[in-house]
């Protein structure tokens, strides 16, 4: 694993995104205009920048190609189906790109460490996933995959962020604690899949991302380098003059109902203080101010890796 050797300033970590958000509109383009039908996955531990990452790629780009998958837990219908079934129901058509915000990986993954499956249906997964992986391959389908790996103590970290950010709480629950106390265990799940599942056609790439920014700017940049792509020539847009109306007559102000303007109360309150006065819609109803709220973190479970310093998976 390499260590950056240099923190990126915001100005230049933005700067850097700006040029890969525009490098992936040109790929977007060239799906659309090829026909393309990409699917990349995104697993790892909880809080290893999954999200993040997913949210920088989609956020600049058409919604009605590149799209999100994030499954929730499968219905009783869907647990009596091929395992594989819910899934291959959001793969890509022609032109589309689809992201897996955690994927049919689950079964290798939380599924096998919580017990949400038997042994007889972790073995057949571990088995079968190559061969599924390699039919949509087989199929035409680009199949990218991606391990984000971050160490126990930044996730410890990140865990206590959300705990003290009233807006990022229901980041956490009661599973990502306990997954946390189960560390040794996904470590081993986490190392059996890869055995099974890294292969020559539909390899693993893992993502270095205790450091959110670089994680974020590396996997973008592989992203770009993994699917060839040309950038489209587009004739210059120019706005047409808009057309008058001598009928029209636009109704009265005082016949519409605006929302609000508040701006300038809370404008004003940020002014005194430092925002000691924002009105209370606003305020953090957690902790008194100046205090945090501590994460009762469960103990981890003894083991993992004991090659290195810190345990990273």
């Amino acid at each position: 694993m390499s260590e950056s050797v240099q923190t990126l300033s915001k100005k230049q970590y933005e700067t850097i995104m700006r040029k890969l958000q525009i490098e992936l509109n040109s790929l977007q383009e060239w799906i659309k205009l090829k026909g393309l039908r990409v699917v990349v996955i995104f697993e790892g531990r909880d809080a290893a920048g999954k999200g993040g990452t997913i949210k920088r790629i989609t956020e600049s780009l058409n919604p009605r190609v590149c799209r999100v998958v994030a499954l929730g837990i499968p219905t009783e219908k869907e647990k009596t189906q091929w395992y594989f079934q819910r899934y291959a129901a959001h793969l890509p058509a022609a032109g589309e790109m689809v992201l897996f915000d955690r994927s049919w990986y689950n079964r290798a993954g939380v599924d096998k460490v919580m017990g949400f499956c038997t042994d007889d249906e972790y073995d057949d997964f571990l088995r079968s996933c190559p061969a599924f992986e390699s039919m949509l391959i087989r199929s035409g389908i680009i199949l990218i995959k991606y391990w984000f790996s971050v160490s126990d103590k930044e996730q410890e970290k990140r865990f206590q962020a959300r705990i003290d950010d009233p807006t990022r709480r229901w980041k956490i629950s009661p599973m990502d604690l306990e997954s946390r106390r189960r560390w040794a265990d996904y470590s081993e799940a986490k190392d059996a899949m890869f055995a099974y599942t890294d292969t020559k056609i539909s390899p693993w790439y893992v993502v270095d991302s205790d450091n959110k920014k670089h994680a974020r700017i590396n996997c973008i940049s592989h992203l770009l380098s993994m699917i060839p792509y040309q950038v489209i020539e587009h004739e210059k847009i120019e706005l047409p003059q808009k057309e008058g109306s001598k009928s029209y007559v636009r109704p009265p102000v005082e016949e519409q109902t605006f929302v609000p303007d508040v701006t300038s109360k809370y404008a004003a309150a940020l002014g005194d203080k430092q925002g000691e006065n924002v009105p209370d819609q606003t305020k953090d109803t957690g902790p008194a101010k100046g205090e945090k709220q501590k994460a009762t973190f469960p103990d981890k479970k003894k083991g993992g890796d004991k090659k290195t310093k810190k345990s990273r998976k």
